[in-house]
């Protein structure tokens, strides 16, 4: 089956996840972190893409943006993907190609924004990078808890409605945080991520639909029906 188009749409959320080619390392220090985070700031700068979140693995990445420019996502993800490749064989030594093709993404309704961050400060845990979100520094976790504010990085829209102050809004979403996700939306956030399919309500899903004249959905199993 063709693999459908990437859906990108201007001024909604996205939820990003690039992983290396055949599951290997594409950050083989914390020096080639701290590079990659200065491509992503400088790139989101230039092509119009508010940065909300990331979290940084050995064998891929997370990130949570939102485009403000027609094909602003693309352009950010093709520089990234030349500039950090060229920097990263130069530095190792190495040739040839580093991540598996194409990243994947998927759009997300406003309210989706908040557990989608969450989900990113769990992905170092869940992988066995660090025993709790707080001990990874590679993520914007420590940002938003109120440990160490990160340059660049944009709250969305639902953040501010976590509280009337900075501290309110930081306790509140520690306890986000600490309460974690229920197993099933996590999963469900990574299987959007990966197929493309839009997360939301059903209202958000068919105005989506509307917007961008194609599915949302995918089909159901089985072949069409025959029209008598």
């Amino acid at each position: 089956m063709a693999r459908l188009p990437r859906l990108s749409v201007t001024d909604l959320p996205h939820l990003v996840l690039w992983q290396g080619h055949n599951r290997q390392a594409v950050f083989a220090d914390d020096d080639d972190r701290q590079a990659f985070v200065a491509l992503l700031g400088d790139g989101a700068t230039r092509e119009g893409v508010e940065v909300h979140g990331y979290a940084l693995l050995d064998a891929g990445l997370w990130l949570l943006v939102t485009p403000r420019r027609e094909g602003a996502l693309s352009r950010l993800m093709q520089g990234l993907g030349r500039s950090y490749v060229r920097r990263f064989n130069a530095r190792h030594g190495r040739t040839g190609t580093l991540w598996e093709g194409r990243y994947r993404a998927t759009v997300l309704a406003p309210d989706r924004v908040l557990p989608a961050l969450v989900l990113l400060d769990h992905e170092p845990v869940r992988v066995g990078l660090a025993p709790s979100p707080e001990a990874w520094p590679w993520s914007t976790h420590r940002h938003y808890a109120g440990i160490a504010p990160l340059r660049g990085v944009q709250p969305p829209a639902p953040w501010w409605g976590l509280g009337d102050t900075p501290f309110a809004r930081e306790a509140a979403y520690r306890q986000r945080v600490h309460e974690g996700l229920p197993p099933a939306q996590a999963q469900g956030l990574r299987e959007a991520a990966i197929k493309g399919w839009p997360v939301g309500d059903a209202a958000f899903l068919a105005a989506l639909a509307a917007q961008t004249g194609r599915r949302t959905q995918p089909a159901r199993p089985g072949r069409p029906r025959k029209r008598i």
